[in-house]
């Protein structure tokens, strides 16, 4: 019960953090039932920031994450890509929901620093980040606050290069995971190490706690976790599904349908490989070869995505989903945290 005791949680369970699929909802029901509840914050603006913890804050008393996306230093800004030739590429997916890509913002992602001022400024328990290693000043001025940070690793070494960076626990993150993958010491397509090798080796390398994660969605995956000495764990899929999540009616309906071999990984949805299950708008877009580099593809489709959300029209979001989303059968969030409980040690 290290992990527990670190993060002043009752269970070692941890819900992954949905970047555009979190919800108010679904962090405060995983909090309140004794876990620890995130919310992906990727893309926030500081004062939305600010503003969802505040509400995540009235919804529970208990401990609450956040996660943000650090950067790589490959992406783009809108100066440095014409993103004209990719939305005419994807000019029929635009125009199924009646709308248009409009021109490009000053800038496609708010500031990292100016989101980690806000997140350390909103006081969670706990800041998770992918993608990368948090800076020195930034694990400091956490430490002062009583915050602790979740590093996410996708490879040994990433574990061991967020260990020596002094992360409180590490995210062990396997290929099966449903959405981006995030590795950041080398290409994603290179880190692609499933649960079951990565837990055990990231397990014997560091000496902070390890969150296994990537393919867990019942009872056995928590007990095979554990028996590969990882000490909580972090699903994403089995809890997308619930109703408490902000996944659409039909998202959740294509994870109830998936099998094991019904996700793909794929860069036309955001311009960084991710785990999904195929639909139109990915079909479409890898069939044109015309992907704009991250986070300009992700700005670009996000415009359709947004409108095809309204209209739950599931065909033309990002249906993230992991190789597990055959055993995501629950439909509400407290009967999933049961069935993960039961799987504990002890």
């Amino acid at each position: 019960m290290r992990l527990a005791s670190l993060l002043g949680i009752d269970v070692p369970i941890v819900l992954g953090p949905f970047g555009g699929l979190s919800s108010v909802a679904l962090t405060a029901a995983v909090s309140e039932g004794g876990g620890l509840g995130s919310f992906g914050l990727y893309g926030y603006t500081p004062a939305r920031i600010r503003d969802t913890i505040g509400a995540l804050r009235a919804a529970t008393t208990r401990p609450i994450a956040v996660n943000l996306w650090l950067p790589r230093g490959d992406e783009v800004t809108p100066a440095d890509v014409d993103v004209a030739p990719f939305a005419r590429a994807a000019a029929p997916l635009f125009e199924a929901v009646g709308t248009v890509p409009p021109t490009p913002p000053a800038s496609f992602l708010p500031p990292i620093s100016a989101q980690l001022d806000a997140v350390l400024d909103a006081r969670p328990d706990v800041l998770s980040v992918v993608f990368g290693i948090p800076d020195a000043d930034t694990l400091a001025r956490a430490g002062e606050l009583g915050i602790r940070v979740l590093g996410t690793a996708t490879s040994v070494a990433e574990a061991v290069a967020l260990e020596a960076a002094g992360v409180d626990a590490i995210v062990a993150t396997g290929a099966e995971a449903g959405g981006h993958r995030v590795s950041f010491l080398r290409d994603p397509a290179d880190s692609l190490v499933g649960t079951f090798a990565l837990v055990p080796q990231v397990v014997d390398a560091v000496d902070v706690p390890v969150i296994a994660a990537g393919g867990i969605a019942d009872r056995r995956g928590v007990a095979a976790a554990f028996a590969l000495g990882a000490e909580g764990v972090q699903v994403g899929t089995a809890f997308l599904r619930t109703r408490q999540s902000a996944a659409t009616r039909g998202h959740r309906a294509a994870i109830a349908a998936a099998t094991d071999t019904d996700t793909v990984l794929t860069s036309a949805m955001s311009g960084r490989l991710a785990r999904g299950i195929p639909n139109r708008a990915m079909r479409e877009l890898e069939a044109t070869g015309m992907i704009a580099p991250f986070p300009a593809q992700n700005w670009l489709t996000g415009i359709f995505r947004a409108a095809a959300t309204a209209a739950d029209d599931h065909d033309l979001v990002s249906l993230w989903a992991g190789q597990a989303a055959g055993l995501a059968r629950l439909e509400d969030a407290g009967d999933v945290l049961d069935e993960l409980r039961a799987g504990l040690p002890g």
